[in-house]
């Protein structure tokens, strides 16, 4: 003799929930072809807008940095060798494709003054603030 179970409504919420997770989770994750956003650190002085962005194995020559306004745009490209014709990779780990990354800089800055070096897979870019965010030092006279 079976059983009747009775219905339930929010265990069926919890069922749909579950299920708009696992969807909302695969939306995340980057297409095929990109790879996701490196991560950064930025900082700031009384004088410049600091950012370092972990890169490795990308070329200097397949980046582009623009700053539009008040944001700092990276963008990339990661290269790995050809597979080969002949090998069967049991585990294949390695990143390749695309990656974009765009961050509200914290201060106006100069764009044409800035300076980007990038050593060791690390880019490291300079931002000089603009004069207007700089601060100021206001001298005091006394009598």
């Amino acid at each position: 003799m079976s059983e009747l179970i009775r219905w339930d409504p929010f265990r069926e919420m919890l069922s749909m929930r579950s299920m708009m997770d696992r969807i909302l989770e695969d939306w995340e994750r980057p297409a095929i072809g990109t790879i996701g956003a490196p991560p950064l650190d930025l900082m700031q002085t009384p004088e410049e807008v600091i950012v370092r962005m972990m890169i490795p194995g990308v070329k200097p020559e397949d980046l582009e940095i623009s700053v539009t306004g008040d944001v700092l745009s990276i963008r990339g490209e990661l290269k790995v060798e050809e597979q080969q014709e002949t090998a069967r990779y049991h585990v294949r780990e390695l990143r390749q494709g695309s990656f974009a990354r765009s961050i509200a800089l914290p201060a106006p800055v100069v764009a044409d003054k800035s300076e980007a070096k990038f050593q060791d897979g690390v880019l490291t870019l300079k931002l000089p603030k603009a004069e207007e965010v700089k601060p100021k030092m206001i001298s005091i006279k006394s009598k």
